[in-house]
């Protein structure tokens, strides 16, 4: 449903708050910002500042960053590999699904000690010994 980076902020609000299954009157409420203003926003008809941005934020409880990097006030962090880039990109996922699958990713590369390429030494450790084959 929505692209990337700037002009699409609103439809990934929009998105994100529907995932939520929260109107635009609650995240009016629970933002403190108006109902007219997060429509507008919503629309495309308004950019939000990074302020109004982390209210919103908070209101859905995701992440402020995910909003600034979609707005395009702040770059994505380091390259991506292409399984972090992966789940960044999946829609069917929450903001919150996303930092735990990354998280998670993070931790098994920091664990294998191997930031390159983990798949593989992850596939030659994880073979069990033929010595422990039971006769």
């Amino acid at each position: 449903m929505a692209t990337s980076k700037v002009g699409s902020i609103g439809e990934y609000i929009r998105e994100q708050r529907q995932r939520a299954k929260v109107s635009l009157r609650q995240l009016a409420d629970a933002t403190g910002v108006s109902n007219p203003y997060l429509s507008q926003i919503e629309r495309g008809l308004r950019k939000p500042s990074a302020e109004i941005l982390q209210q919103i934020a908070k209101g859905l409880r995701i992440s402020a960053e995910a909003l600034y990097v979609q707005a395009g006030i702040l770059d994505d962090r380091e390259s991506d590999t292409d399984v972090q880039a992966a789940i960044r990109a999946d829609v069917g996922l929450s903001e919150r699904q996303k930092q735990v699958l990354l998280d998670i990713y993070e931790s098994f590369r920091s664990e294998s000690g191997n930031a390159e390429a983990p798949d593989a030494e992850a596939a030659t450790s994880t073979t069990p010994p033929t010595e422990g084959t039971r006769t």
